[in-house]
């Protein structure tokens, strides 16, 4: 029961700052403002393992790499914790495949909470404060969307579509 409760607390603990780290390197690579209750919060409880990253390792062509390096990292340390408090002898290959994916998985939960608050924001006061912040994460992944698919009677569908298509 021990065992299971500190694999519980490792998961969570490193999910935390993965999440938010990815939240940080997916504001930047859409050009989310950071002047906002949530960005502050993600420069806040990021910075101190950002900071020193990025004097190492650059950032390539508007990416913040050392971002994304670090939460794969992290993920990865993870990943490898959670297997030796199992009692596996985790294969570093097999660690580091976990970790991309859990990148993945993380950044697809992120589009989708950024959708759901988006649509509720349209629904019950699109002139939130926060609305602006949820639009600027989902409007390019909507945009192509919107293309192809009209409103309907002044009801915009795309979310509705991309959820399906994410859940895909």
């Amino acid at each position: 029961m021990l065992g299971q409760i500190g694999i519980y607390l490792v998961d969570t603990v490193f999910a935390f700052f993965v999440i938010l780290l990815l939240e940080r390197f997916h504001f930047q690579w859409l050009r989310v403002p950071f002047r906002n209750p949530v960005g502050e919060f993600v420069l806040a409880t990021t910075s101190w393992m950002v900071m020193p990253v990025r004097r190492v390792i650059p950032g390539l062509a508007g990416l913040d790499l050392a971002t994304l390096l670090l939460a794969w990292l992290l993920q990865a340390l993870g990943v490898w914790a959670t297997a030796a408090m199992r009692g596996i002898d985790p294969d570093a290959v097999d660690v580091v495949l976990r970790a991309a994916l859990d990148l993945l998985r993380y950044s697809l939960y992120i589009v989708v909470f950024a959708i759901l608050v988006q649509v509720l924001f349209s629904w019950i006061n699109p002139y939130a404060p926060m609305a602006p912040v949820f639009n600027a994460i989902t409007a390019p992944f909507l945009r192509p969307l919107r293309r192809f698919i009209p409103p309907l009677g002044n009801i915009d569908l795309t979310p509705l579509v991309l959820l399906v298509l994410i859940q895909v």
